[in-house]
């Protein structure tokens, strides 16, 4: 599973073969079909073990009731970032490389990747409501159309950091939203 989301993250679904991630977990085949009637399972697999990963690094932040509710979106963006550099910007998102290459994937994984996005944007949008009920940004702010906002714009600035390989188009995109969501000073 780690030799496969290490393959996936970097170079994704499509341009990755089965042989070449066992070579590298130094698995037969055997004890891959064993546990797995194919790629598609595989692949299957791979969704839910990132996800669980990932709800696991998105909750940790957005739960850190020691910082107000942004101050949490945005450690969890600085975090995300840190993850990427460790990584020389070569890893992105396994469920937005995915998303990307979707023509050519099966195409039972659109519906669960779309509902992934979906459980994302309905967490962050809770901390966003916490963000607006405290006053930290704009009451007039529709926390569920920030939260979509927010991820349609990080998947993007997730591509373009491993595009170009380093975290400019992470910051960019944090700050930009993070100054269009805070509540006016008075």
């Amino acid at each position: 599973m780690r030799s496969g989301l290490i393959h996936l993250t970097e170079r994704g679904y499509s341009s990755v073969g089965i042989d070449e991630i066992l070579a590298h977990a130094d698995v037969p085949k055997g004890g891959f079909y064993h546990y797995f009637s194919g790629k598609e399972q595989f692949g299957l697999a791979l969704i839910e073990a990132y996800h669980a990963y990932f709800i696991e690094m998105l909750d940790s932040a957005l739960a850190d009731t020691s910082m107000s509710p942004l101050s949490r979106l945005k450690a969890f963006t600085r975090n995300a970032e840190a993850g990427m550099a460790r990584h020389e910007f070569r890893r992105g998102c396994l469920i937005g490389n995915l998303g990307q290459e979707m023509a050519a994937l099966p195409e039972v994984f659109r519906a669960r990747l779309v509902e992934i996005f979906q459980d994302w944007q309905e967490r962050t949008a809770s901390c966003l409501r916490s963000a607006r009920d405290s006053g930290e940004i704009d009451p007039r702010q529709a926390p569920d159309a920030l939260a979509a906002f927010f991820w349609i714009g990080w998947e993007g600035a997730v591509l373009r950091a491993k595009l170009e390989r380093h975290g400019q188009p992470l910051r960019l995109f944090a700050d930009t939203f993070f100054n269009l969501v805070q509540a006016p000073k008075e």
